[in-house]
C-alpha cells in the first residue's frame, strides 16, 4: 500500500473566487498545490465530478463560501493515487467516491442517533474543503464511497448527491406503498428518485416548466408531466419539491390529498408566500425540509440504484467548460444530470 503525507503535485481546477451570477464570471481557473494528506485520507484522481445545483447556489452568492476560492463539486469519482496514514478500506488503485457531507464530530446528540445530517460541526466537500472541479481531490475515507469498477465514471458521479438526496428527500416526503407522487422540478435528482419511485410501484407525476425534462420523466415511466405550477391529474399522498422555486411551495401544498407530506430537496430556497392555513396546511397536510444525508442514506441507496438497474441521464461537459456547465444548469439548458469529465 502507498502512503502519502506530503503534497508534492499541483493541479487545475476551477475556484469561486467572487461569487455573484454566472454572467459575472464567478468561477476561475486557478493552479495550487495539492494539499498534504492527513490520517485517514484519500487522494483521488478525478475520473467524472457530477455538477449539482448546490455548486451553482455556491457559485451565485446564495450560499455563503465558507472557504475563500474554494473548488466547488462534491460527486466525485477518482482512482486512489495516495493513501495518509491509518487508511484501512481502500488501496492505492482503489475507485472511491466522495459526497457532499465530508465530516461530523462523531459525538453530539444527532450523531449518537443516527442524525449525522444535523451534526452541528459537520463539514461538506467543495464548500469547507477543495472538491472534484479539478484533476485530483482530497476525501476523508470514513466519508468515501467504494464504487462498483465496472461502471461508466460518468454515470456514477450524479448517484453520489443528486441520487442520495433525491433518496433521502423521497423518504422525508412518507409515500405510502402504492402511493400517488408528484415531483417539482425534474433535473438531475428528481429523474433518478422517480426511478425508485417507480420502482416501489408508486404513480409519479412530473409537474416541471421544461418541455424535454417532460419528455424525459415519461420516458422513464411517469404517469404524466406537466407544467410546474399545474395541478396533478390526482390528488398527491406526497410530493417533493426540487425546483428552489419558493413560489411552487403553496402550489404543491394544495395538490396535495388529506395527511398528504410535501418535502423540500434543496438547500436554498426562494421565499415562501403566505400560506393559508385551511387551503394549504389543514386536514393534516405535512411539510418537511430536507438537510443533506447520512452516510447511511448514500449506502442504502447506491446499492438500490445497483439492484434496480437505475438509469442515469447525464449531459458531460470537458472540465475545461465547468463554467459553461454551470451557466447551462442555471438556465436549464441541462438534460438529466451536468458531468465534469478531467482531459
Amino acid at each position: 500500500m502507498a502512503h502519502s503525507t506530503q503534497a508534492t503535485e499541483t493541479q487545475s481546477g476551477w475556484a469561486v473566487e467572487t461569487p455573484g451570477p454566472m454572467g459575472t464570471g464567478p468561477l476561475v481557473v486557478t493552479r495550487r498545490r495539492v494539499p498534504a494528506l492527513g490520517p485517514g485520507e484519500l487522494l483521488v484522481r478525478v475520473e467524472a465530478c457530477g455538477v449539482c445545483r448546490t455548486d451553482l447556489h455556491l457559485a451565485e452568492g446564495d450560499l455563503a463560501p465558507h472557504r475563500p476560492s474554494a473548488f466547488p463539486g462534491h460527486e466525485i469519482v477518482g482512482r486512489v493515487a495516495a493513501v495518509g496514514d491509518g487508511v484501512t478500506l481502500f488501496r492505492t488503485g482503489d475507485r472511491a467516491g466522495g459526497a457532499w457531507l465530508r465530516g461530523t464530530c462523531g459525538t453530539c446528540r444527532y450523531c449518537t442517533t443516527g442524525r449525522e445530517n444535523l451534526c452541528p460541526r459537520s463539514t461538506y466537500t467543495g464548500w469547507d474543503a477543495d472538491g472534484g472541479f479539478a484533476e485530483l481531490a482530497v476525501i476523508p475515507e470514513a466519508f468515501a464511497y467504494r464504487l462498483p469498477e465496472d461502471r461508466d465514471a460518468v454515470l456514477l458521479a450524479p448517484l453520489l448527491c443528486a441520487g442520495i438526496i433525491g433518496y433521502r428527500s423521497l423518504r422525508r416526503s412518507a409515500l405510502p406503498a402504492g402511493g400517488r407522487l408528484g415531483l417539482y422540478g425534474f433535473g438531475a435528482s428528481a429523474h433518478l428518485a422517480a426511478q425508485v419511485a417507480l420502482a416501489e410501484g408508486a404513480t409519479v407525476h412530473v409537474l416541471t416548466r421544461s418541455e424535454r425534462a417532460r419528455e424525459l420523466a415519461m420516458e422513464l415511466g411517469a404517469a404524466s408531466a406537466g407544467d410546474a405550477y399545474d395541478p396533478p391529474p390526482e390528488p398527491l399522498d406526497s410530493a417533493i419539491l426540487f425546483a428552489p422555486v419558493g413560489d411552487l411551495v403553496p402550489v404543491a401544498l394544495e395538490a396535495l390529498d388529506r395527511s398528504g407530506t410535501l418535502s423540500i430537496a434543496g438547500i436554498h430556497l426562494s421565499d415562501i408566500p403566505a400560506l393559508n392555513y385551511q387551503r394549504h396546511l389543514f386536514q393534516e397536510r405535512n411539510l418537511r425540509s430536507v438537510t443533506s444525508n447520512t452516510r447511511e442514506d448514500g449506502r442504502e441507496f447506491l446499492a438500490l440504484a445497483a439492484r434496480i438497474g437505475i438509469r442515469v441521464t447525464v449531459s458531460p461537459y470537458p472540465l475545461s467548460r465547468a463554467d459553461r456547465a454551470l451557466a447551462d444548469l442555471a438556465a436549464d439548458r441541462v438534460n438529466g444530470a451536468a458531468v465534469l469529465v478531467p482531459g
